[in-house]
């Protein structure tokens, strides 16, 4: 079915949702979103729900993107921003409307490739300072920006209480709900300040279930009372400070379901196609009124519930008013138009739903900017990314983050007069984030420059104990999805069998430093000496080595329970 002989969806009354928070927008708005909705064809209406991954994938796939004209895309930067950022001109070009363009600005591991390197959000929770962290906001904001970016899936407030998650952990604040709300709004306005939509997620909130919804529709746990008492509020926080958007997850709330009198698998329906949690609960009793986007809809958590012709139009009947990413965005249409022939998909809330895009594009003036705002090129970001200014806050950030777990054999301050001979154990396994590579490691380089002799371990031929002076656990695995679990691998790291059985740190000085998962001490409960860093960011790097040999004391505070609840890792 072509994009323009389809006959025009009949508007419904919703364009009053946009004169409320947290659009407020005015008439002149007002009459461009209404103008633009008397325009579209059926085809291109439902294009505009869709929100597609932007990757080299080469020109048959620009084509078809192209033709179809998706609301949105998100970057991942993949192939650096001298690559990407021409794949958003030559679509910002071709579509008729102009894009709503979303990343990841996370920092750590899911930093932004040419911006300033920032920590994650438990990083940023570590370093202790309110202030700081608003500075770094507004950096990766603005540098979000520069390079295109008008939509940030960011804040995270997900909540650290399940210590073996590997999709939490450095993603989000910490433990603490309180901590985790008062940053999420700084987040928000900093971001929303500097031109850039953010987006609360993972409702109905992640962190009681250790598994992936990237892996299976994950569970939240918790009662009626509980809930509100955390992510309720959480999420009441932000939505009264005018938060634009909320990620609904693949992540069902059976509490909430069976209260409303839902019994059996239906009690355990994915939030994402939940009109119990999107419409009733978070657009009824929490008054959200800004845009709902489904997490991203290739996901197993979302797939194992239902086949993607029954559950995607149900993302959008069921309360989302933008659907992430897919396969085939011409397969996905021809699916939604299937549906609302079928009557599984109402025109109403597609018009819901499409207002609600539309007013997000006017609240970030997309209708009224220029092709060079909408779609910058690498050299024009070139001049707004990487400021001295810039790194500065940077490396301020890594310098008040780094956190000493435990130090119980009074270890550091280290120096080569003392361990000359440095032995680094890293973790072969170790992996970036989905298609995103994981940050390179320049520690041994860095201990060098310091004047040590740094070995790096191999387990085929693992060297003398007696000659190494210090042994360094170096791990650098942020949160993760599709990993299931991230913990020590003795066997990957030391060899197998004998070798992965030895603890030599009664015998020598030893050490592990994380540049990621917080959590080590649950499989080296007597490791003597433990430093969580969050992520493996140069500036972080530079700053941990600053610390070991004594430079500048450490100075982050942990955000959640590193030594896991054990009372033998204290010692």
């Amino acid at each position: 079915m072509g994009a323009t002989s389809s006959p025009t969806i009949p508007m419904t009354p919703t364009l009053d949702v946009l004169r409320r928070r947290p659009y407020n927008l005015g008439q002149a708005d007002l009459d461009w979103v209404e103008r633009t909705l008397a325009g579209l064809p059926r085809r291109r209406r439902l294009a505009q729900l869709f929100n597609v991954m932007l990757r080299p994938r080469g020109p048959e796939f620009m084509a078809r993107l192209q033709a179809e004209q998706p609301g949105g895309v998100t970057q991942f930067m993949l192939g650096g921003p001298e690559a990407a950022l021409p794949l958003l001109r030559s679509l910002a070009d071709a579509c008729e409307l102009p894009l709503l363009v979303s990343g990841d600005v996370e920092g750590g591991a899911i930093g932004l490739a040419g911006s300033s390197p920032m920590s994650n959000q438990l990083g940023m929770a570590a370093m202790a300072d309110a202030a700081l962290y608003e500075r770094a906001v507004e950096v990766m904001a603005r540098e979000a920006r520069a390079l295109g970016i008008n939509w940030s899936f960011t804040p995270v407030l997900d909540i650290n209480a399940e210590f073996r998650s590997a999709i939490v952990a450095t993603r989000s604040y910490g433990s603490d709900p309180a901590l985790i709300g008062a940053l999420a709004a700084i987040h928000v306005d900093a971001m929303q300040r500097n031109g850039v939509a953010a987006t609360a997620k993972h409702w109905p909130g992640e962190g009681y279930d250790a598994r992936d919804q990237h892996l299976v529709t994950t569970l939240n746990p918790l009662g009626i009372e509980a809930w509100h008492a955390r992510f309720g509020a959480l999420y009441r926080r932000l939505i009264d400070a005018g938060v634009l958007s909320i990620m609904s997850a693949h992540i069902a709330w059976p509490a909430y379901a069976r209260a409303r009198g839902v019994s059996g698998l239906e009690a355990c329906r994915p939030a994402s196609v939940s009109r119990l949690l999107n419409l009733e609960l978070l657009r009824g009793e929490l008054g959200f009124n800004g845009l709902i986007v489904s997490d991203a809809s290739s996901m197993a958590g979302l797939a194992s519930w239902g086949s993607r012709a029954r559950v995607l139009p149900e993302l959008i009947e069921n309360g989302c008013d933008m659907v992430l990413f897919g396969a085939d965005l011409g397969a996905d249409l021809d699916l939604m138009e299937a549906a609302l022939d079928e009557g599984r998909l109402s025109a109403a809330r597609v018009d819901e739903a499409l207002v609600r895009v539309l007013g997000l594009k006017a609240v970030l003036g997309l209708h009224r900017a220029d092709i060079e705002a909408l779609a910058p090129s690498w050299q024009a970001a070139q001049a707004a990314v990487q400021t001295p200014a810039h790194r500065a806050v940077s490396e301020a950030v890594a310098a008040a983050g780094a956190t000493l777990v435990k130090d119980v054999r009074a270890l550091l301050p280290i120096s080569p007069q003392r361990q000359r001979h440095v032995l680094l154990v890293t973790d072969p396994r170790r992996r970036g984030f989905g298609p995103i590579p994981p940050l390179p490691l320049v520690f041994d380089r860095l201990l060098q420059e310091q004047g040590f002799e740094v070995t790096v371990y191999d387990p085929q031929s693992p060297p003398e104990p007696a000659r190494c002076d210090l042994t360094i656990f170096l791990l650098a695995q942020e949160s993760l999805l599709t990993l299931s679990h991230i913990y020590l691998d003795w066997a990957a790291m030391l060899g197998p069998l004998e070798s992965a059985m030895k603890r030599d740190w009664h015998d020598q000085p030893c050490m592990l430093v994380s540049f990621g998962q917080p959590y080590y001490l649950y499989d080296a409960p007597r490791m003597p000496c433990v430093i969580n860093a969050y992520t493996a960011t140069e500036p972080m790097q530079r700053a941990v080595v600053r610390k070991l040999v004594g430079l500048e004391p450490f100075s982050g505070v942990s955000p959640v329970d590193a030594f896991c609840g054990l009372p033998d890792a204290h010692y």
